[in-house]
């Protein structure tokens, strides 16, 4: 993952690629009608009747009729505000571009900047979940997971950092391994994508954002545990002998039936690694003049089992190397002189061979939870991932699409996903099985729609996308129309069809 956050580039890409958005004149937009549509991220319903949506270019749009009508908001910004939480009618957050967080007292109408550690440093802030009016969690880019319990006044940073022992701490630069052993903070370089919290006196808290990062707190997000995601597929390592590259070929078809059991998994990447035995690694490591014949044995180990994937048609960008030879090792001993003997130890196996095994990391957009016990996660290539144990497992469910779903949300009896190109599916059994929208009950929709809520009652739903357009439900989701966007302003209608 480069050091600039994927979400954030393809939020940025989206717009310029669509062109949707019409440039204001003014910075200091004033509260009122709403003029110019822009993209809209995130929306927060605390009530039946109050709801806040935010998204580009500094917008926000205040209802508090249930959604009939809209109404600008003043931020005072033209950073994008990629989420926004209400902790109550009048009381909430929102979050955007380089660490920037909003608070606003009176629904939206207006807001007021929060200074906080992640301004200073710039990291993008991709969401907020307010559990009440004092008490919130934002996360973001670089590991950010940032808390307050005295309504924004102060942030303490309980985001994710290295240590010695992290499997990271290998791959920094000099520089950073230095600041690490001298106990200075260094991040961790993966993004936090959605965090949700149900409202209190619940103090239920989850998290989910890239590399399938999943975590649960219990405890208002002061402390994390992570998650489990269950229906792994594992095998046994290929067995090789001294010194050997080519895999023999009853365990070559033992790779090709493990290819074929995943290939239409989309959502699960490979990691293949080469280890050596105790006897390779000291005879063509430790004790040899040049260790670059074991680095080379090793990588074509690794490139001759990813060669049998491929022809099962498993796709190369699911197939990662892990454990690769450290060509540049001697760049490494001046500031760390047991840099190739710790690699040497870590990649020693009982024999000689090829570990292959699944890598649990769907790239994750949004997690919703409408209980304690019952939760959904939506993702990239129509992932989705349901939970009935509070969070701390997950189980994948099959969706008829591989376009990506931007968000989920549910209520009793009912669940809703969005995605891009119109994509809505919808599920009556808590997430196990999903289906399209019956024919007359959603207008149609060919533009991205990137987030869905439900009032706390469950019969308000609403949902924000693309061009400023807004869709509501006043029964629970079952029946949707269109209450902002291109076409309200002009006073038409849109088409409701299958």
């Amino acid at each position: 993952m480069s050091r600039a956050h994927w979400l954030a580039s393809a939020v940025l890409a989206s717009l310029a690629t669509f062109g949707c958005h019409e440039v204001h004149l003014d910075f200091d937009v004033p509260s009122g009608d709403i003029e110019v549509l822009d993209n809209l991220f995130s929306v927060s319903a605390p009530d039946a009747d109050h709801a806040v949506a935010v998204g580009y270019y500094g917008a926000a749009y205040w209802t508090d009729d249930g959604g009939t009508s809209w109404h600008l908001g003043n931020t005072g910004t033209q950073a994008l505000l990629y989420s926004v939480s209400m902790a109550d009618a009048q009381r909430g957050w929102a979050v955007g571009q380089r660490g920037l967080i909003l608070r606003t007292e009176d629904g939206g109408k207006s807001w007021v900047q929060q200074p906080n550690l992640k301004e200073k440093e710039g990291s993008h802030l991709f969401s907020i979940a307010a559990i009440d009016a004092n008490t919130a969690v934002a996360v973001g880019e670089w590991g950010t997971r940032i808390r307050t319990v005295d309504g924004g006044a102060s942030w303490q940073d309980r985001s994710f950092t290295i240590t010695e022992d992290h499997p990271q701490y290998v791959w920094l630069a000099p520089v950073e391994k230095e600041r690490v052993r001298n106990g200075e903070t260094v991040y961790e370089d993966v993004g936090l994508n959605d965090v949700t919290c149900l409202r209190a006196p619940s103090q239920a808290c989850w998290l989910i954002g890239e590399f399938g990062y999943i975590f649960f707190s219990t405890d208002a997000g002061d402390t994390w545990q992570r998650s489990e995601i269950a229906g792994s597929v594992e095998m046994e390592p290929v067995r090789l002998s001294f010194n050997e590259i080519r895999v023999a070929p009853d365990e070559a078809e033992r790779i090709r039936e493990f290819g074929r059991s995943i290939v239409d998994s989309k959502h699960l990447n490979v990691a293949i690694e080469a280890v050596g035995s105790k006897e390779e690694m000291d005879r063509l490591g430790r004790q040899a003049d040049d260790v670059f014949p074991l680095f080379e044995m090793l990588e074509a180990r690794a490139r001759e089992v990813i060669a049998i994937l491929e022809d099962t048609d498993v796709d190369s960008d699911r197939l990662r190397m892990r454990g690769q030879p450290p060509w540049d090792f001697e760049d490494f001993l001046d500031d760390d002189p047991g840099f190739l003997d710790r690699y040497l130890e870590r990649e020693t196996w009982a024999y000689p061979g090829v570990k292959v095994r699944v890598i649990q990391n769907p790239y994750l957009f949004t997690v919703r939870f409408r209980d304690e016990q019952h939760g959904l996660i939506s993702g990239l290539g129509g992932v989705v991932l349901r939970s009935d144990d509070g969070g701390r497992s997950f189980e994948y469910v099959r969706i008829d699409r591989q376009q990506a779903l931007f968000a989920v949300a549910a209520v009793e009896g009912r669940a809703v996903a969005v995605g891009e190109k119109g994509l809505v599916r919808v599920s009556s059994d808590d997430g196990a099985s999903w289906h399209e929208m019956p024919e007359g009950t959603f207008p149609n929709v060919f533009t991205f729609m990137r987030d869905v809520e439900f009032a706390p009652d469950g019969t308000l739903g609403l949902i924000v996308g693309q061009t400023g357009r807004i869709y509501r439900s006043r029964d629970a989701g079952f029946r949707w129309e269109l209450v902002m966007g291109p076409s309200v302003l002009r006073g038409e209608s849109e088409d409701t069809g299958a």
